[in-house]
């Protein structure tokens, strides 16, 4: 796993060596810079960090070129099927230095054009020189699902890309700037989704996008798409067949993604989808398993439901014969918050990454490669929001008087905070606001953490003006136009694999584990298995009943005799942590500081009386404002890394933290 930069028509060899030196993290283990200037007066440079994950040696070292040294890349990811790709193209004449799969993808290329991507089975993000017409032409790609990110800023003749944001930002010319329709788009999901970020001018490559560059022009086009068969679709496989399918495929993708030249080991939570992998592994190797599972001391767990019992994952790593190393963190989020934001680039108000960041860093003393979940929930449909489809089928089929009593109820309850019961009041509260609207309404509703009106509440006049006719949804409504013939529930599964999944949970994934300078593969996301669970497998076997459906029913079915019966009855668990301890207690000191009216006031972007509203509702238990409280500390804090100080300082103070600590 690397990090990867590039400039065209811009920059020079100190600029590129700036962007290489902050991506460090990604790529502990080398660097490398190529550059090119033409008779034209055109630029090109490449940059590498490397994490040696196959072929250890010197041979392994990019930018990477051919043999006439007319064709030059820099890559980052793994691909999968590269040993098979290597024999293919040694029948066709191509000869090879090293036993790495960047030099495959560089001769593909080669052999392929810009079509090498269709064959290429991984994750990936790249970027690849060609000379050989003689006037340079640049082609990007990345990977089907969009685990690897890669990041541009095209701008008049020149272009700028990384792995990384804060990278792009060591360019010149680049200022970083608060786009307002991202900070809508923030406010209402959480994060900015796909292709934009909240930078101006700044934009991801989306998922099974790639681009040429030449003369100045970036074209960009899409290479490949999951898609879904019509709604009424005659399935020809049983039950029973589709399980075996299921099983034998996800096996042989757990089982292709174990190749490694470095220690390697998995995520173990309480849930379905790291049980299964970690099960595959067992099966796959005669080594026992490294294992690692993340939980926090008991005064955290008041009133939380969602973390995961680590006596689950204890039980089944000693009946599967893993180790299993149990992760008990107290963090100082408070210090954690600040360089996370960093590490991100962008705003993510999911707590999430705080854990997915403490497992990584912990796993890192002994384990190089982690396996994933990630992928599980949208290919078979595990969200308690593909449920409520069905819950809210049943619920419009009331009266209406009924539905209104019901809905002023639930709206007058109090939060519940430090109870149990805290969850479930929380989901009921956000099933009942969009329970009567229509089902694409209903599923964006059920994705937001704040509503139209409660936003423009929020804002300040000028920016209510700028962002009254903004239609943060706008992604969603296109996706659901993509696929608006199929079974609505795989018209779910298509927007969180295009939206929530690769601008989220990918996202995530991959900033926070390569802050620990750790490689993360996803076996759900083989290409393979999620077409053929597109395809073949009926919507109502992936989500079986009405009132109380049964989430991701034939992979548990798949799963039966492979997993003990108390993981398959697993609830839903994830990656939680405990925010509300936070905010009472860690952070109340930042809460106030950060969102004094002061603050808010200086910003110009909120009100500030709206703010301190949700923060005493929230210390007050009448509503449960976590998650917006949340929102509003991470950007602060990243406005304060990325806005007020310059990229350059801000990358020099991180980058020296992070020296320190790893010495």
């Amino acid at each position: 796993m690397c990090g990867i930069a590039g400039l065209a028509n811009c920059g020079d060899r100190e600029v590129l060596g700036r962007m290489t030196h902050v991506l460090t993290h990604r790529g502990p283990d080398d660097s490398g810079l190529w550059e090119r200037r033409f008779p034209d007066g055109s630029y090109v440079g490449l940059g590498s960090r490397r994490l040696a994950i196959l072929d250890l040696s010197a041979d392994g070292h990019m930018p990477m070129c051919n043999e006439a040294r007319t064709v030059w890349i820099t890559y980052n990811g793994e691909i999968y099927n590269f040993a098979e790709l290597r024999r293919e193209l040694q029948s066709k004449g191509h000869r090879f230095a090293s036993k790495t799969d960047t030099e495959v993808v560089l001769h593909l290329y080669e052999q392929e054009g810009a079509d090498c991507v269709q064959k290429l089975k991984g994750m990936f993000a790249f970027a690849i020189c060609d000379l050989r017409s003689g006037k340079p032409e640049l082609f990007l790609a990345r990977d089907h699902f969009g685990v690897k990110p890669l990041y541009y800023s095209h701008r008049g003749n020149k272009l700028v890309f990384a792995s990384e944001v804060k990278a792009v930002l060591q360019a010149p010319q680049i200022e970083a700037k608060l786009d307002l329709e991202s900070l809508h788009q923030y406010l209402t999901f959480l994060w900015v989704p796909d292709p934009k970020t909240m930078f101006q001018g700044i934009y991801k490559l989306p998922a099974g996008h790639c681009a040429t560059f030449r003369d100045g022009e970036l074209k960009i086009r899409q290479y490949w798409d999951l898609n879904f068969p019509p709604a009424g679709t005659h399935y020809s496989l049983s039950e029973a067949d589709l399980a075996d399918e299921v099983r034998e495929r996800f096996r042989r993708s757990v089982e292709s993604q174990m190749v490694s030249d470095v220690p390697i080991g998995a995520f173990l939570s309480a849930g379905l989808d790291s049980s299964s992998i970690v099960a595959m592994m067992c099966r796959s190797t005669k080594q026992p398993v490294r294992t690692y599972t993340i939980t926090f001391p008991r005064k955290y767990r008041v009133g939380e439901t969602t973390l995961d019992d680590p006596d689950v994952p204890a039980r089944l790593a000693r009946q599967l014969g893993c180790e299993n190393q149990q992760i008990v963190v107290e963090p100082d989020v408070a210090d954690l918050l600040p360089r996370l934001t960093w590490h991100m680039d962008e705003p993510t108000a999911d707590p999430a990454i705080i854990t997915a960041y403490l497992v990584c860093r912990e796993a890192r003393k002994q384990a190089t490669v982690l396996l994933s979940g990630v992928g599980g929930d949208e290919l078979f449909a595990g969200y308690r929001k593909h449920a409520a489809h069905r819950w809210a089928s049943a619920y419009q089929r009331m009266p209406g008087l009924l539905r209104s009593g019901i809905e002023a109820s639930l709206d007058a309850l109090p939060s519940m905070r430090g109870t149990a019961m805290k969850g479930r009041v929380r989901l009921a509260k956000k099933m009942a606001r969009s329970a009567s609207l229509d089902p694409e309404d209903r599923f964006i509703r059920n994705c937001t953490y704040l509503d139209a009106e409660q936003k423009m509440s929020l804002y300040a006049a000028e920016v209510q003006d700028q962002l009254r006719a903004s239609d943060p949804a706008v992604c969603h409504h296109h996706r659901f136009e993509t696929v608006h013939d199929a079974d609505f529930l795989n018209q779910m599964l298509y927007l969180d694999t295009k939206i929530f999944m690769v601008s989220l949970n990918l996202n995530y994934n991959d900033k926070m584990s390569m802050a620990s300078s750790v490689e993360v593969r996803v076996p759900f996301l083989d290409r393979e298995l999620a077409e053929f669970s597109a395809w073949s497998i009926p919507p109502d076997l992936k989500l079986k009943g009405l009132f109380q459906p049964t989430t991701k029913h034939i992979f548990r079915r798949a799963m039966r005799d492979v997993l003990p019966a108390e993981v398959l009855r697993q609830p839903k668990a994830g990656f939680a942590a405990p925010v509300d301890y936070w905010l009472a207690n860690d952070l109340r000191e930042m809460v106030d500081d950060l969102l004094s009216e002061a603050n808010i006031c200086k910003r110009g972007l909120f009100r500030p009386e709206a703010v301190r509203r949700f923060v005493e509702e929230q210390r007050s238990g009448a509503e449960d404002r976590s998650m917006q409280i949340w929102q509003f500390l991470t950007l602060e804090n990243w406005i304060r890394i990325s806005l007020d100080a310059g990229a350059q300082q801000r990358a020099e103070e991180f980058c020296q933290t992070r020296e320190v600590a790893t010495a």
